[in-house]
C-alpha cells in the first residue's frame, strides 16, 4: 500500500532471517525463517530502508512483497524558514512578562498577534509595542477562566483573521500558602486560572485551524516536574497541562496540530522579581528565552514533527536534579 504525503518516499522493507528452512515468511519461529534470492538476511528480523525516488518507487514496489512506502514531509530550511508570515497567533497573558515577550516576538517574526490580559493598561503597551514594530494586533480585554468570553473573543479572532495557527497557553499565576491553607475559593480560582484556561482555549481554538495543522504551545513550569511547597495546588496544575498536552498531542495528531510545552524556570518578571542565580548556566533568564523556544516550535517548518514534548527552558535546573551552583562554581544539594 502506499501513502503519498510528499516529494520523497522512502521504500520500508521487510526481510526475514537466513537459516536452512530457505523462503520463510517474516512471523515464523526462530530455526524456521529462511533467505530469498534479493532479499536481505541476517539471524533476526529485520527493517531495512532503501531509498528510492517516488517514480522509481510505484514502478518496482507491489504490494505482495509486504513492502509500505512512508513519505517524509521534507523541508529544506533557508533563513526564510524562521519567518511566521501569514499566521494568526494567539497569545493569553499578554501584558507583561513572558506573554508580552512572545506576542511582541511572533510579530517581528510576521505573524498577526491576537492577546488577551485582564491588566488594561499593560495590554494596551503591547499592542502599541507590537503596532510600533509595523504589525497587527488584536487585544481582548476579559477573563480567560471566563469559558464564554473566551470563545467569544477566539472567534472574533478567527473572524478577524480567517483562521488561528498558534495559540500560546501562558495566562496563569499563583500564589504562595500551605496547602491545608488555601480554602476552596482559592483552590478553584488557581485550577481554573492555570488549568481551566488552557482547555477554554483549546476548545475554542482547534475549530477555527486550518486543514494544513497548527501549533498549540502551553507555558507550565519545572514546578511541573517537581515538587513545589507553598505552590501544591499551583504545581499540581502545571503538571496536569503537562499531562493533557501529551493526551492532546495523541488526540489532534491527525488533524496536524502539534501540542507542546516550554517549562520555564528563573525567569525574572515583574510578577516575581529578581530570582537567585544557582543554574548550571551561570546566568538568570530573560523573557526573550522563552520567547525564542515558542518562535520554535509555532513553526512547522522548524518542528513540524515535534509533539507531546516539553522544551526546558530553565538554565539547567531540570538536569541538576537538586543541585545547585555556588558562588565559587561548585555545587551542592
Amino acid at each position: 500500500m502506499f501513502l503519498y504525503l510528499g516529494e520523497y518516499l522512502g521504500e520500508f522493507r521487510f526481510a526475514s532471517g537466513a537459516d536452512s528452512n530457505g523462503g520463510a515468511r517474516l512471523g515464523e519461529p526462530d530455526g524456521k525463517r529462511g533467505a530469498d534470492a534479493g532479499r536481505r538476511t541476517c539471524d533476526q528480523d529485520v527493517l531495512a530502508l532503501d531509498g528510492i525516488p517516488h517514480d522509481d518507487l510505484l514502478e518496482t514496489v507491489s504490494p505482495d512483497e509486504h513492502t509500505v512506502a512512508v513519505a517524509s514531509a521534507f523541508v529544506t530550511l533557508t533563513p526564510s524558514s524562521v519567518r511566521l508570515d501569514d499566521r494568526v497567533a494567539i497569545v493569553t497573558g499578554g501584558a507583561a512578562g513572558i506573554g508580552r515577550a512572545c506576542a511582541v516576538s511572533l510579530a517581528r517574526f510576521g505573524a498577526k498577534v491576537a492577546l488577551c490580559d485582564r491588566d488594561e493598561a499593560n495590554l494596551a503597551a503591547s499592542v502599541a509595542e507590537i503596532g510600533a514594530g509595523g504589525s497587527e494586533a488584536f487585544p481582548g480585554l476579559f477573563d480567560v477562566r471566563d469559558p464564554d468570553a473566551v470563545r467569544a473573543w477566539v472567534d472574533a479572532v478567527a473572524e478577524e483573521f480567517g483562521q488561528i495557527d498558534v495559540v500560546v497557553n501562558n495566562a496563569g499565576g499563583g500564589f504562595f500558602a500551605d496547602f491545608l491553607d488555601v480554602n476552596d475559593k482559592g483552590q478553584d480560582a488557581l485550577v481554573r486560572e492555570n488549568f481551566g484556561s488552557v482547555t477554554n482555549f483549546v476548545r475554542a481554538a482547534v475549530p477555527h485551524m486550518p486543514a494544513t495543522g497548527g501549533s498549540i504551545i502551553n507555558i507550565t513550569s519545572i514546578e511541573a516536574h517537581r515538587a513545589a511547597p507553598g505552590y501544591a495546588v499551583y504545581s499540581a496544575m502545571k503538571a496536569a497541562v503537562a499531562n493533557l498536552t501529551q493526551s492532546l498531542a495523541l488526540e489532534l495528531g491527525a488533524r496536524s496540530i502539534r501540542v507542546n510545552c516550554v517549562a520555564p524556570d528563573v525567569i525574572p518578571t515583574q510578577g516575581i522579581g529578581a530570582v537567585p542565580v544557582r543554574t548550571p548556566l551561570p546566568r538568570a533568564g530573560h523573557v526573550d528565552d522563552v520567547a525564542a523556544a515558542v518562535i520554535f516550535l509555532a513553526n512547522p517548518e522548524l518542528s513540524g514533527f515535534m509533539t507531546g514534548a516539553t522544551l526546558h527552558v530553565d538554565g539547567g535546573n531540570r538536569a541538576a536534579g537538586g543541585w545547585h551552583r555556588q558562588a565559587d562554581g561548585t555545587f551542592t544539594t
